[in-house]
């Protein structure tokens, strides 16, 4: 069954493995930096140095960081790979296949893609942290005297992030689906679920919660330690709108998509359709790339902000650090939707097939999936500024009497343009080789 899975979903499986893969790498390189940067058996000098600069309080905060992405993204990204077989999961169900056979099958495609990948990625670690290392003595934040120490401690970091992660994840989205009876199960497969369940909406609620407390407390702080907090605060967020999913996307991919259908013509109009009536689908890819919007425009906004008011938005090597990292995590959220979107474009393949042979063009369908990636942009760019300003604004207007950000026009419109083209791609690239194949083919062979 597994490896009928495997086969049959292939790209699914692909992008699980990618995403394992670029989280290994990133959970290593932080992990190995955590352990060089550490003060034992280093000098009086190298240890003040490193305290002085924070470098162990920021390894610490990036390891956090990214094992924190690792697990929502490599999670997101495995339960939409077993969501997409609930077809066949309710089929062989039907046959006979226990809940039990089902559960067991899952975890094993998920230990099929993701050990390979956490192997793979802990090698790519201890490269990744050996250049970060030297970025970090070339600005001046470690000692040239400290050596660089590669950790065989990320190995199981990586397995316990990658592989358990995936194994959970994949067993958990087909729990539940698992235990139906054959007929419900088949049903849902066809028309899709609804809720959010039991334990996922009030969840999500209470980490939003969590996060505007927490963001007006931080207000009451000293702006060092406050900007110290916004990370949490942001991933507080970013955790409640994962969660929340369709309740929080769905509003929002409304609104976009209502003005997308006025700029456009029937393709635009039938993008709108599809958005509106699969808001669990699109959530899975708007999800990731609200997290690079959110996580890049609250990291520079902090620093930008901090020079249009002082004059100063920090040393050289803080700034550089915090940039860094910010890059890799949005790096990884960014491959973590490009895969999602991918998916989702190779899982229609027989609806674009349908669209052929009712007569709609190669170019219409084409022109239908690129604004359907607008739309996806359009609502990640929108949700995400709305979580950085809901981080921000509290704490800058406490540290600078405004709590709007100040950002060149450059920044916005870097990450505006960066998200688009990567919908457009993730997108685009999989329809096309869809439209390339006869559509009574495909329509035969789905």
């Amino acid at each position: 069954m597994a490896r009928a899975a495997l086969r049959s979903h292939r790209p699914a499986f692909v992008g699980t493995a990618v995403a394992a893969l670029f989280a290994a790498t990133v959970v290593s390189a932080s992990t190995t930096m955590l352990w060089t940067t550490s003060a034992d058996g280093l000098s009086a000098h190298a240890r003040h140095r490193l305290t002085e600069n924070g470098v162990g309080d920021t390894a610490t905060v990036l390891l956090i960081g990214s094992v924190y992405m690792s697990i929502f993204v490599v999670a997101s990204t495995m339960g939409t790979a077993v969501v997409q077989q609930h077809r066949e999961l309710a089929l062989v169900r039907s046959i006979g296949a226990r809940p039990r056979q089902v559960r067991r099958a899952v975890a094993v495609q998920a230990l099929a893609a993701s050990v390979p990948a956490a192997l793979a990625g802990f090698a790519l670690g201890g490269v990744l942290a050996r250049f970060w290392f030297r970025g970090m003595v070339g600005h001046g934040l470690v000692p040239a005297e400290v050596p660089f120490r590669f950790s065989w401690l990320a190995l199981p970091v990586c397995l316990a992030v990658a592989v358990v992660t995936s194994a959970l994840a994949a067993v958990l989205s087909s729990l539940r689906f698992s235990l139906l009876r054959p007929a419900r199960a088949l049903d849902e497969a066809a028309a899709g679920r609804r809720g959010l369940g039991l334990l996922r909406a009030p969840l999500g609620l209470l980490a939003v919660a969590g996060g505007a407390t927490l963001s007006m407390l931080l207000s009451r702080q000293p702006a060092d330690e406050a900007g110290e907090g916004a990370f949490l605060v942001l991933i507080l967020f970013c955790v409640g709108a994962g969660l929340l999913g369709p309740r929080v996307v769905g509003p929002a991919a409304r609104l976009v998509s209502a003005v997308v259908g006025r700029l456009g013509g029937g393709a635009a109009r039938l993008a709108m359709l599809n958005v509106r009536s699969q808001p669990r689908r699109f959530s899975a890819a708007v999800v990731p790339l609200l997290l690079v919007v959110g996580f890049g425009l609250t990291k520079i906004a902090i620093h930008t902000t901090a020079q249009h008011h002082t004059g100063s938005a920090g040393s050289t090597g803080e700034v550089w650090m915090d940039y860094t990292g910010t890059s890799l995590y949005a790096g990884f959220a960014a491959i973590a939707s490009a895969n999602t979107l991918a998916m989702i474009s190779f899982e229609r393949r027989r609806d674009l097939a349908l669209l052929r042979v009712v007569g709609s063009q190669r170019r219409q369908v084409r022109a239908m999936a690129a604004w359907e990636a607008v739309v996806v942009a359009g609502t990640a760019l929108l949700l995400g500024a709305a979580i950085s300003l809901a981080t921000l604004a509290p704490m800058l207007s406490t540290a600078f009497g405004s709590a709007v950000p100040h950002l060149p026009w450059t920044v916005p419109t870097a990450i505006a343009a960066g998200t688009l083209l990567l919908t457009l791609g993730a997108t685009g690239l999989p329809v096309a080789a869809a439209l390339r194949r006869r559509a009574i083919t495909v329509i035969g062979t789905t």
